[in-house]
């Protein structure tokens, strides 16, 4: 049986690093990026190179040609973070590089696209949480961020489902859809009747083993957000293999279209995998108390002499 056809882009990144292990036994790769090494200099093997900030789509059409699923990793990083103004034209190329993958994507009639999105689409409400004002954050409430990086992660799964309602591409011009006739994918037909772009966005939070270990020593607050937001390597590929192979995955108004946070099986958790649970059978292995108990137990230990030494009076003479 012929392997499924994926496509990942941002290939030489952490969270493709994370995935490349589980797609390399199960799909035929097509890995794209700007460079061919990860962030410690270390070489992937099989990524070609494609710029996909590009407005001409015909630089790098022909990789989407044949393929069932493409994994949007792609991210572009500002020379100077420190600098606000060039964090928005970064994260603005990142909204018009997603354009640019939707688009060729449904040209070519690529059957989904699952993007790495961020639990920071929705950040504004961390803090209300953290303060007890709110419980949970749901895929479905209003996704509000208070920095230009999660704004552009709500603004590129916003763009998602445009495409996945399909109404965009239905009066595409008569030149445009002879011009892209002959590539493989959807038929002309499907184009004049505006086919939708099947869509899933993950909304991941902490892809790393570290977290927990670098909140300072007694830091309650910041240990509870990381034992939240922690998922596994093993969880995160599960969460992306289904997104990719389930069936069907409309909403309840028939929009192939969802949002799924990307967190292991945590007890602390106040983003909600119900709807991952529900829709693509997400069963995550892990659990963050269980992982990192040793370290969870040093935190309370500190919380605790902290909060002795606190009360203490001083002596007097």
């Amino acid at each position: 049986m012929a392997k499924r056809k994926v496509l990942v882009t941002g290939a030489s990144g952490l969270i493709a690093g994370l995935l490349l292990p589980a797609f390399q036994e199960r799909y035929d790769l097509t890995l794209l990026d700007v460079r061919t090494t990860n962030r410690l200099g270390q070489e992937i093997p099989g990524i070609q190179i494609a710029d996909l900030t590009d407005r001409n789509r015909d630089n790098y059409r022909h990789h989407f040609q044949g393929v069932d699923t493409v994994v949007h990793c792609g991210f572009v990083r500002a020379a100077d973070e420190n600098d606000p103004d060039q964090r928005f034209w970064a994260e603005f190329a990142n909204v018009q590089m997603a354009y640019n993958v939707y688009q060729v994507s449904w040209e070519e009639g690529v059957r989904r696209v699952v993007v790495a999105s961020s639990n920071h689409a929705a950040d504004y409400y961390e803090p209300l949480i953290l303060d007890h004002k709110m419980d949970v954050v749901t895929p479905d409430m209003r996704a509000l961020s208070d920095n230009y990086y999660g704004w552009a992660k709500e603004a590129y799964e916003h763009l998602g489902f445009v495409f996945a309602v399909g109404k965009v591409n239905a009066a595409l011009a008569p030149g445009v859809q002879q011009r892209i006739g002959h590539h493989g994918g959807a038929t002309i037909l499907d184009r004049a009747q505006g086919r939708p772009l099947e869509n899933v966005q993950i909304r991941i939070g902490g892809p790393r083993e570290t977290d927990v270990a670098n909140c300072p020593k007694g830091d309650l607050r910041c240990m509870r957000r990381a034992l939240a937001a922690y998922i596994s390597q093993r969880d995160l590929q599960q969460l992306f293999i289904k997104s990719i192979e389930t069936e069907d995955i409309r909403d309840e108004n028939g929009v192939p279209f969802q949002i799924f946070y990307g967190v292991s099986n945590n007890p602390h958790a106040f983003w909600s995998i119900v709807n991952a649970r529900k829709v693509i059978g997400y069963e995550p292995q892990d659990n963050s108390e269980v992982r990192f108990h040793a370290l969870v137990t040093e935190h309370i230990r500190a919380a605790q002499e902290k909060e002795r030494q606190g009360t203490q009076k001083p002596e007097t003479e």
